[in-house]
């Protein structure tokens, strides 16, 4: 005898109203929470619904009220932990609030970002949460927009934009406090490494990156050491070491310098890791060779020896912001200003000493 091979039909709608003694558009009324029902007729459709597993279909559910309960969350590089804590303050805010979250990495590439902002429009999302991948190519995140979708931008602003609401760090204030502080242990060669791609040709004062926050942290860093006078501060900037080995070559080639840096600025946790690692292969200590501070305070960076200087950002009560403030415009409840800046703090621990050779360097 052939067992069946096909897969349970699922219940229906009309399958709980048959259960339940009422018309179907009763019971459609009742398990998508829309429409005039008695609490009787509730409790009974709610009650037939659960004896017959049941369960709601959202595209249907979607198309009968306009909202899917969902929001659609559009992110750089979720391994960067920056994102997995902002992603952790996202979901307990939405699921407290009644939403599911969808997520899309993208790389940091922004066709990637293009094509899952497409894919969550079809999939009727009810709002966005976007870290944009580009301050200026901007066209899909106006697309958003005129969907009639709300969005957030979670960690940068972008161009053209200036009515959406953006939860982020103030990262040119901390930055330049971090420059300050190396400054002030008589630091003048200050490298700063980050992920992010030059668009063409080296770093000039001034540029505008493609990314907002760490175009802030470049301007903080140069702010405070032009404010000192030191020459030529933007020829220890590197950029584009965007994976384990591209971190080691950078510190590697920085190191390798006729005058190296004395202190080294990584712009997000998983730069240090790699540059530490670095440091370590090329025989150098923190901090008694190398000065080293970091964005974003992580448990591991008081378990290593020496702990390390920081800049603690607070990520958690970001993604929280982020999806406050995406609910409330959901739910056409929205107050306060549409920018919303958080403060961050530079935390002093033991990887910032003096140089080895404390002197201006005019070369």
């Amino acid at each position: 005898m052939n067992e069946p091979t096909g897969r349970r039909r699922d219940v229906t709608v009309a399958d709980v109203a048959r259960e339940a003694r009422v018309a179907k558009a009763t019971a459609a009324r009742s398990l998508g929470g829309y429409g005039a029902v008695s609490d009787d007729v509730r409790q009974r459709v709610q009650a037939a619904a659960e004896a017959l597993g049941y369960h709601a279909n959202g595209l249907a559910r979607s198309m009968n009220t306009g909202r899917s309960n969902t929001i659609g969350v559009i992110v750089g590089d979720i391994e960067n932990p920056y994102f997995g804590l902002a992603m952790r303050g996202i979901t307990d805010t939405a699921k407290a609030a009644g939403y599911d979250v969808i997520l899309a990495n993208t790389g940091e590439q922004l066709d990637a970002e293009i094509d899952a902002a497409r894919v969550f429009v079809e999939k009727r999302v009810d709002g966005f949460i976007v870290a944009p991948a580009s301050f200026t190519l901007t066209d899909h995140l106006s697309d958003i927009r005129r969907s009639g979708r709300p969005l957030v931008l979670l960690d940068r602003h972008v161009a053209n934009l200036n009515d959406v609401d953006v939860i982020e760090v103030d990262n040119e204030k901390v930055a330049h406090s971090a420059a300050q502080h190396l400054i002030d242990r008589g630091h003048e060669r200050i490298a700063f490494i980050t992920t992010l791609e030059l668009g063409t040709g080296p770093y000039q004062a001034g540029d505008e990156l493609g990314v907002s926050s760490v175009s802030a942290r470049v301007n903080g860093i140069l702010a405070a050491m032009n404010a000192a006078g030191f020459k030529d501060p933007e020829r220890y900037l590197r950029f584009g070491a965007n994976s384990g080995s591209g971190v080691k070559g950078v510190t590697r080639e920085l190191m390798q310098l006729e005058e190296p840096p004395t202190a080294i600025i990584a712009s997000d946790s998983l730069i240090a890791m790699g540059v530490l690692g670095e440091l370590r292969e090329l025989g150098l200590a923190v901090p008694d060779d190398v000065s080293f501070i970091m964005f974003d305070d992580f448990e591991w960076a008081t378990l290593i020896s020496p702990a390390l200087t920081v800049i603690a950002q607070p990520v958690y009560e970001v993604g929280v912001a982020a999806a406050t403030r995406l609910i409330a415009r959901i739910e056409g409840r929205v107050t306060g200003e549409p920018i919303q800046l958080f403060p961050a703090a530079l935390v002093h621990r033991e990887s910032v000493a003096p140089p080895r050779v404390v002197g201006r360097d005019d070369a």
